[in-house]
């Protein structure tokens, strides 16, 4: 028995209970950030009898390598990334219809009628080292060149940008959109190239 000026004990039996019930309330009411990462679309794979595709002549694809130091080579030039934008920008559009930039074919597209579309492709390869961050950094500047590009377009025809139809999820304007500046990024699987000399 306690004597008069002990201090009373505090029954602890359920304060096991009570930590449990808090941490299955936190674990249930937290809400875990997903959307880190790239969003890519893989192609299905191909069916084991479907012909060879046709060659893609050099003047249509935009090559952008990246070695294992994190440096930039693009078209067989070194550059800094903060440049990558405009210079893919240029090659996509090709607006002065250089015959070393990318060919064009007519195509009709809606809301614009007959326009001419690139042939362009860009062309990423990366080395085995190159660092994720690099990487990361390549893929934004390559996706802005697209979406200015569609901003810019969609500002002249509609006074809308190209991100305001995808929020209010005009698909038709997106569509057609896209149609004249489609995203086409091919990767190349990662390879040992090492530093640049």
């Amino acid at each position: 028995m306690a004597g008069k000026n002990a201090p009373p004990e505090i029954n602890a039996s359920s304060m096991a209970d009570i930590a449990f019930l808090l941490l299955v309330f936190f674990l249930v009411t937290t809400t875990m950030d997903t959307d880190l990462g790239l969003s890519r679309l893989l192609p299905p794979p191909l069916p084991e009898d479907m012909p060879k595709p046709p060659e893609i002549k050099q003047r249509n694809i935009f090559e952008v390598l990246v070695n294992s130091n994190d440096q930039l080579l693009v078209e067989g030039e070194i550059m800094q990334v903060a440049e990558l934008t405009e210079a893919a920008k240029e090659f996509i559009a090709n607006p002065n219809d250089d015959v070393k930039l990318p060919a064009k074919i007519l195509k009709e597209v809606d809301f614009f009628g007959n326009v001419e579309v690139s042939k362009q492709v860009i062309s990423l390869q990366n080395d085995n080292g190159t660092s994720y961050n690099m990487y990361i950094q390549v893929q934004n500047e390559l996706a802005r060149a697209y979406n200015e590009l569609r901003n810019e377009l969609a500002m002249e025809k509609f006074g809308k940008t190209y991100d305001y139809f995808l929020e209010t999820k005009d698909k038709d304007k997106v569509k057609a959109i896209r149609k004249i500046y489609p995203q086409r990024i091919s990767e190349a699987e990662p390879k040992n190239v090492g530093g640049a000399q």
